[in-house]
């Protein structure tokens, strides 16, 4: 069994996915929406579709270095069992969906096949 490779703070951007289906998709809203308020980051859209490398719904939030270490703590404290995909935005989409891919809950396999992965 591969080991999930939890977050840690080696990069200056990154990208958090909270990963949910249709019975979650009001608690990944709303606890989408407090991350931005509650840290001021920038929250996409919700996604009742898979969409790029994402093989669930989902919802992307954008944060720093900064920011990285409360809204880690948080979000592993306050996701209530969803998965919350972690990786950097370093401007290589494969390493940054592989080498430099973070898990808070269980991993999911991700489409890579878009970025010749």
């Amino acid at each position: 069994m591969t080991e999930i490779k939890r977050p840690i703070n080696i990069h200056k951007h990154y990208h958090a996915h909270v990963y949910f289906d249709s019975q979650t998709l009001q608690f990944a809203s709303d606890l989408c929406e407090q991350v931005g308020k509650l840290f001021d980051l920038k929250i996409g859209r919700v996604h009742q579709k898979p969409v790029g490398p994402h093989p669930k719904w989902s919802c992307q939030i954008l944060f720093s270095d900064t920011d990285f270490d409360q809204l880690i703590a948080w979000l592993s404290d306050n996701r209530n069992g969803l998965t919350v995909f972690v990786h950097a935005q370093t401007g290589d989409d494969l390493k940054d969906h592989t080498d430099y891919a973070y898990w808070l809950g269980d991993s999911v396999q991700l489409n890579l096949a878009m970025f010749g992965g």
